[in-house]
């Protein structure tokens, strides 16, 4: 199962699509080049930029229609956990005033336990990455208003 985002909606939808990309298969590396290409592919209205062994892109997401735009940046240098920050708006607490769940320092998004292996580069970020972060945008709108966090997961402290 792949997604694709729907410039008309503003949402990010399942669809069953077959990549392809020539790297990743069979549990092969993904290299800066094809995550990159996958990235263009799938969403080609977001900033996507190549550097040396690194990904960097930046785009709007807007997990449900009633949703606001939500501006990220996505920083992935292969071999490492990719790094992602909501730039616009400004994240913030509840009306409980607690902290913003599932983050790591510098309100990057916890998207995943990377002990389980969830995401490796074997895998392609616009497949997992962008998804996830939409879906955590998702959890943590229903956060602000209910107070309570409904999107699961475990939080490497």
């Amino acid at each position: 199962m792949r997604t694709k985002f729907n410039p008309r909606t503003g949402q990010i939808q399942a669809v069953d699509l077959h990549c392809s990309l020539s790297s990743g298969a069979g549990g092969s590396v993904y290299p800066a080049h094809p995550q990159y290409v996958a990235l263009k592919r799938f969403y080609p209205q977001f900033d996507v930029r190549l550097g040396k062994s690194q990904v960097l892109c930046t785009g709007k997401l807007k997990p449900t229609a009633r949703s606001i735009d939500y501006t990220f940046k996505l920083r992935h240098k292969i071999g490492m956990r990719p790094r992602v920050n909501i730039i616009d708006p400004i994240l913030t607490r509840n009306f409980k005033d607690e902290k913003i769940p599932h983050v790591y320092p510098m309100n990057e998004l916890c998207l995943y336990y990377p002990k389980y292996q969830e995401f490796n580069d074997t895998k392609l970020l616009s497949d997992y990455i962008i998804p996830w972060t939409s879906l955590w945008l998702y959890h943590y709108e229903n956060w602000h208003i209910t107070g309570d966090w409904e999107g699961g997961g475990k939080h490497p402290n």
